[in-house]
């Protein structure tokens, strides 16, 4: 019988035994940094861009995961071919990168005698949700601007990818309730829009082409990489500026970008539909460019495994 993998510290593990100690400080605080990436055909895209972007996260928490990250891909890499074949051909994985500090100063003692010292450094896989969002390419997303705001930086950096998200559940917490299948749209203190809880927010306007809010007050999404590759292919053109709620509403296209989907529309804010209330033609463009640049259709690989 073949079993799931993980990788735990330098080692492959039975996926069942990949756990997180309740006294490390990734679980006590929260303080953990993470990537998600995920595989077209089986290989990891872009891992190298979001081991580079884990690396960075690292140097902001002043924390050394005793591993090179080049051999933290290739066991990456490893771990998505050996749990990839226990899949159907066609469908794809998702793989989470987590590290932690390791176990939390009060509880060091404990962590001592379970032989528990240093960083804890794992990486697990999962069949990718599609269900999630196979319907969204076509009937969009809906989004609510949240009273909960994003992060100030004076509280971390934007450009620090980590699992303190609190904020994020709250925002979908108080959109569901205004609407049941509706996501967060987070703005800052100052009420420019800076993103959606866990995806990019990108807008469209034919006198603009794409608008990404600046890079300096966003996570600098690796999805948000690729829409700026595939727009200079198709000849858009692609920018950041601040931008505020009504830019979203006037927008002729708005769209979400995130590592598992890629790039899907908003179609809905605050219940008013923005253009067409359905995808437009540049979402449909990028989406068919990513598509080309992953050698699969990617709305239709997920309509294929919707009811996972």
């Amino acid at each position: 019988m073949t079993m799931e993998f993980a990788f735990v510290n330098g080692r492959f593990v039975l996926a069942s035994e990949a756990t997180v100690p309740v006294y490390d400080a990734g679980f006590v605080m929260g303080v953990t940094v993470a990537e998600q990436v995920r595989t077209f055909r089986g290989h990891l895209f872009r891992l190298e861009k979001h081991l580079l972007r884990l690396s960075h996260s690292l140097q902001i928490i002043d924390v050394n995961p005793g591993i090179d990250l080049a051999l933290l891909g290739d066991a990456a890499r490893e771990l998505a071919a050996r749990n990839h074949a226990l899949l159907d051909p066609d469908d794809d994985l998702g793989m989470s990168i987590f590290v932690t500090p390791g176990p939390y100063s009060t509880m060091a003692e404990v962590a001592r005698r379970d032989g528990c010292q240093g960083p804890l450094v794992c990486m697990h896989t999962y069949p990718l949700p599609f269900r999630l969002w196979a319907d969204k390419y076509a009937g969009g997303q809906s989004l609510v601007v949240s009273r909960v705001r994003q992060v100030p930086a004076d509280c971390w950096p934007p450009e620090l990818k980590c699992r303190s998200r609190m904020h994020y559940y709250l925002a979908d917490l108080q959109a569901r309730r205004i609407q049941a299948s509706a996501r967060a749209l987070m703005l800052d203190h100052d009420d420019h829009v800076l993103e959606a809880s866990t995806a990019n927010l990108i807008l469209f306007r034919r006198d603009e082409g794409i608008i990404s809010p600046p890079q300096e007050k966003i996570l600098p999404g690796v999805s948000v990489g690729v829409i700026g590759e595939v727009a200079d292919r198709l000849g858009i053109g692609f920018h950041h500026r601040d931008l505020t709620v009504d830019d979203v509403r006037c927008a002729d296209e708005a769209m979400l970008c995130s590592t598992s989907p890629c790039v899907w529309p908003v179609t809905e804010l605050d219940g008013q539909p923005i253009g067409g209330g359905k995808q437009g033609e540049i979402c449909r463009r990028l989406l068919n460019a990513w598509s080309e640049l992953v050698g699969l259709d990617i709305a239709a690989q997920a309509a294929r495994f919707r009811h996972r």
